[in-house]
């Protein structure tokens, strides 16, 4: 199989470059998670690494290679489709099903009656 150094940015590894294998396409994986095993005998703390384009040629804005950056949530792209009709992830604080509240301050107006 082929691989690739790839460089990482951002997190605890910052600045090292691994050795990547390439999928069938060429293309290292969209993320890279790095289990971090605990000194207590915990469970290991996984970090996640996000491909990004590296740069791109002027000609044809192709991504001239990858790179890996650190992903603190670990949550920004589940992988799964992202369909036109599809329901947006919940955001914190907001109930899913509500209607939406046009006033300011939950006060009521002539569209409450």
């Amino acid at each position: 199989m082929k691989s690739e150094d790839t460089p990482f940015e951002g997190g605890p590894m910052d600045g090292r470059v691994l050795s990547v294998l390439l999928g069938p396409t060429g293309h290292p994986p969209k993320t890279y998670r790095i289990p971090v095993p605990d000194a207590a005998g915990g469970p290991p703390t996984v970090l996640v690494y996000r491909r990004a384009p590296r740069g791109h040629s002027k000609k044809l804005g192709l991504p001239q290679g990858w790179k890996y950056e650190f992903d603190p949530e670990g949550k920004r792209n589940t992988g799964r489709l992202r369909w036109p009709w599809s329901k947006p992830d919940a955001t914190p604080g907001t109930t899913p099903g509500a209607a939406p509240d046009a006033t300011p301050g939950r006060r009521r107006d002539d569209a409450d009656e």
